[in-house]
């Protein structure tokens, strides 16, 4: 063996030791960029090509939102499987499958934090969860919240992200849309600001019941806004949608929202408009 050999033997030894990190990279779902996974993070999440506002879950949307440390809400337990429910899978397999991806119990998590000082109560839909589906979990999450704002006398402030009610769920699921509407009553009546910001894809019965009952309804740039899929809509009223239909954009020109916000502007957006709405509450009180 001449010493080239062994040389290039050894070389390639060597490098194939040599591990490079999983992580070291993200590529953008939008765009196609690689992007070291430090500068993604540090982006908040945002390619910095295309400005595409990347999914996030709880854990970095809490970081992201509060100032620093924040206290878990306690959601009550809900039975894991009341209609008994299989397709291809049982439902309870879905469960313990979506729970050990997510390292998150159910579909919606609430903190109690502050936002640049401003105390609120903060609840967050992760579409990681079984598609962020609104089953009975995320009901009880909700009014959990709504609950834990009114005795705190806080601003309650909701992120969401839904394909829909639970169908393993059926009718249970579908009650929590007149559940949660309760909630924001019990705000309402005490005189606490909700406020809503739609990430991307809001849909389902979450956009027909609290995604769109919100004092102030903000949305992250291009989210996916609607009830309906687009394809089930054109073939039901036989038109081509413009273009951009069902994105943030397209529903702030017609009036469904009140403010489109960059991911990078949205904790100081969230604070400016929690500390006026409260002010203004102190102000009517007295």
């Amino acid at each position: 063996m001449s010493w080239i050999t062994r040389t290039r033997q050894q070389l390639t030894g060597f490098m194939s030791r040599r591990e490079t990190p999983d992580n070291l990279w993200t590529k953008c779902r939008n765009c196609g960029t690689m992007v070291y996974t430090k500068e993604w993070d540090e982006n908040l999440s945002v390619c910095p090509r295309c400005d595409h506002h990347d999914r996030i879950g709880p854990r970095e949307r809490f970081a992201q939102v509060f100032d620093g440390e924040f206290a878990s809400v306690a959601v009550p337990r809900v039975p894991e499987d009341p209609l008994k429910f299989r397709d291809q899978k049982r439902y309870v397999d879905r469960l313990r499958a979506a729970k050990t991806a997510t390292g998150e119990p159910e579909a919606m998590t609430v903190g109690d934090g502050r936002i640049n000082g401003v105390r609120a109560i903060v609840a967050i839909q992760n579409f990681a969860f079984m598609g962020g589906s609104m089953g009975m979990g995320v009901g009880e999450a909700f009014l959990a919240g709504a609950r834990a704002a009114v005795e705190a006398q806080a601003p309650f402030v909701v992120f969401t992200a839904a394909g829909g009610a639970r169908m393993q769920e059926g009718i249970l699921s579908l009650m929590q849309m007149p559940r949660t509407t309760v909630g924001i009553a019990e705000l309402k009546e005490a005189g606490l600001p909700y406020v809503v910001v739609l990430t991307d894809p809001t849909t389902g019965g979450v956009t027909a019941s609290y995604a769109m009952l919100g004092d102030i309804q903000i949305a992250e740039p291009k989210a996916l806004i609607g009830f309906a899929g687009q394809r089930v809509i054109e073939q039901t009223i036989r038109e081509k949608l413009p273009e951009g239909f069902q994105r943030a954009e397209y529903l702030l020109d017609h009036g469904m929202l009140d403010m489109v916000v960059h991911r990078s502007e949205l904790k100081d957006t969230l604070a400016r408009l929690l500390g006026m709405l409260m002010a203004r509450r102190v102000a009517h009180a007295a």
